[in-house]
């Protein structure tokens, strides 16, 4: 365990950070990774028609493992992860910080664009989101936002439309789009939850790499929430990802932002670092190589067969 992870432990914080994108595994660490993850798990992620979300998926499960593993110090052998009805994540059996805390983990992933992240906290819900700044693929921006407008409120959208140029307003919008996205994975409501009844006013300072921004609130129903915390920071120039705290789900007890722990960075981890605890579950299957390796030659055979016409 490193410095950095020992500070992570103690203040009941994790987040964590691979970057898919630029993952090319050989046929060893796929298929040990495939070996590392639950039956039901694997096949879901053979299921995958582009090896850019095979591979986010497979790196979010090993994160969830390796969370649980080192933070909980449950066997890997012994995690079972299920999914909620929405499609959450979570453990069969709540992970306690201690005996005596009564507090218990919260954690949740995202993976978009370059990255697949994981935010967790002791004691508090959590719900994270990454979006990459990128052009709309088959409209151009106006269109895009036009399609996009019952997601945003009118002060929202002021924001967006004021941002500058249209790279900018587009970081705007994705910018608004991550925080309300953490908003809702955090309270585990899925695609039912009207977005437009969260409304988030931006703080005024830029989000860097170098710092986390905890200054930014959220209007629920028009009334600010103050029992909600969101940090913002950027990965990278493109990627920006948010992270929704809240008071857990406890009766009687209040969980209030300002005890939380001084914000930290996201820690990007190597391959080597998602499996550093990681033990085989199932037996090695070589035929999941030749399924990954035939999603990764499509793009390949597409553009050779297009040449050849």
């Amino acid at each position: 365990m490193t410095g950095r992870d020992q500070t992570e432990d103690m203040q009941g914080s994790v987040r964590w950070a691979f970057r898919c994108g630029s993952w090319t595994p050989s046929r060893c660490e796929w298929l040990f990774a495939a070996r590392c993850i639950q039956r039901e798990e694997k096949d879901r992620i053979g299921q995958f028609v582009f090896t850019k979300d095979a591979k986010s998926a497979m790196a979010g499960r090993l994160l969830l493992r390796k969370f649980v593993c080192e933070r909980a110090g449950i066997p890997w052998s012994e995690i079972r992860l299920e999914r909620s009805t929405k499609g959450k994540p979570y453990l069969a059996a709540p992970l306690k910080v201690g005996s005596d805390s009564g507090e218990a983990w919260s954690f949740n992933l995202s993976h978009q664009g370059d990255y697949a992240v994981l935010a967790a906290e002791k004691g508090f819900q959590v719900g994270v989101d990454i979006m990459k700044n990128t052009m709309p693929g088959s409209s151009s921006v106006p269109e895009f936002f036009r399609i996009m407008t019952r997601q945003f409120t009118a002060h929202e959208w002021s924001i967006i439309q004021s941002a500058g140029l249209e790279q900018q307003r587009l970081a705007a919008f994705y910018r608004h789009w991550a925080l309300k996205e953490s908003f809702i994975k955090a309270i585990g409501t899925g695609l039912d939850f009207n977005l437009q009844r969260v409304e988030f006013h931006l703080s005024s300072e830029p989000v860097t790499q170098s710092q986390v921004l905890r200054q930014t609130k959220m209007h629920l129903d028009e009334r600010e929430e103050e029992d909600w915390i969101f940090e913002e920071s950027l990965l990278d120039a493109d990627h920006h990802v948010a992270v929704a705290l809240g008071p857990a789900d406890k009766p009687g007890v209040a969980c209030r932002p300002s005890s939380l722990p001084p914000p930290t960075t996201f820690t990007l981890l190597s391959f080597s670092d998602l499996i550093a605890s990681a033990s085989p579950l199932t037996e090695e299957d070589s035929t999941y190589w030749d399924s990954f390796k035939m999603k990764a030659d499509a793009p390949q055979r597409q553009r050779e067969t297009r040449t050849s016409k």
